[in-house]
């Protein structure tokens, strides 16, 4: 698991906050800010590799997208908020690290109702999360537990969105899952089908093919698209279905993508167990691969 390293309101350098970089320590917001109340923020999470953000404008547009589907417009275009994530990058001089956009509205209205709030937005950069899952745990694979949270219909919450809301059920799956000793933890969806981890997507190698679940009530994420791209590159069969806990009984190889997990194999599943296959191992080196030449 990713260790807590230094707090994140202390820290020496700058943040892009409403249009200008501020030293870091100064990114502060009201404690009557709206979204701290009510969750009404979105929110990206991006990696760094040799300088450049990988699919930037991928989670750009999606940070735009999402505040949509909450029901406030970003002030900021997608190119201004392109500048500014590269204009974050280069005043922190990180070649390898961690990009946080994340919009929000802000104090002038308290109550549910919030149209007259203003929307605001910050980006930040920091090194010191190489990962999100240890390297040992990267190379072995990871342990996981099963969820007693599921994920919501999707009309029951803004499942198409990256909101803060949606994310305490991870937080509290996967606070469960380590007191237990795994690293992580598998979510199912209402309907008691496999859906994803806390913060990654998932995939299960059976028989030489490769299954993940309908992204139909939980993000359909950006990695996750990579890696389909890269498995078809290798004419690995991909196929995108309802999948049914059991039938991890016939799976051979598991893993889970995200921006922070990357490509990480799973070894482990409350009963069941799983080798790091060579496919696994192949998607892994394409990975790590495709985002050093991006």
């Amino acid at each position: 698991m990713a260790s807590a390293g230094k707090p994140f309101d202390d820290r020496d350098g700058t943040i892009w906050y409403d249009g200008k970089l501020v030293p870091w320590r100064d990114a502060n917001v009201h404690v009557l800010t709206h979204a701290l109340h009510y969750a009404s923020s979105v929110f990206e999470g991006e990696r760094i590799y040799d300088g450049r953000i990988f699919k930037l404008r991928e989670h750009s547009q999606r940070l735009i997208d999402s505040a949509r589907i909450l029901g406030f417009a970003v002030p900021w275009s997608l190119e201004q908020i392109e500048a500014a994530s590269n204009e974050t990058v280069r005043a922190s001089g990180i070649a390898d690290g961690y990009v946080r956009p994340v919009a929000w509205r802000g104090p002038e209205q308290m109550g549910v109702a919030a149209q007259h709030t203003k929307i605001h937005m910050a980006i930040a950069v920091w090194d010191d999360w190489k990962a999100y899952f240890t390297p040992e745990a990267r190379s072995k694979g990871i342990r996981m537990a099963w969820s007693k949270w599921r994920r919501p219909a999707p009309d029951t919450a803004p499942t198409a969105a990256k909101c803060a809301g949606l994310y305490m059920i991870c937080t509290l799956s996967k606070h469960a899952a380590e007191a237990e000793g795994y690293e992580d933890a598998v979510m199912l969806d209402w309907r008691g089908q496999l859906a994803e981890a806390t913060g990654a997507n998932i995939f299960l190698g059976i028989d030489g093919e490769l299954h993940t679940p309908t992204p139909d009530c939980f993000l359909d994420g950006i990695t996750r698209r990579a890696v389909i791209g890269l498995a078809k590159a290798r004419n690995i069969k991909v196929i995108e279905r309802a999948i049914m806990p059991d039938e991890l009984g016939r799976t051979q190889e598991v893993f889970v993508t995200g921006t922070a997990a990357e490509v990480t194999p799973v070894t482990e599943i409350g009963q069941y167990k799983f080798q790091v296959g060579t496919m696994t191992k192949t998607l892994m080196a394409d990975f790590d691969k495709m985002v050093r030449a991006s």
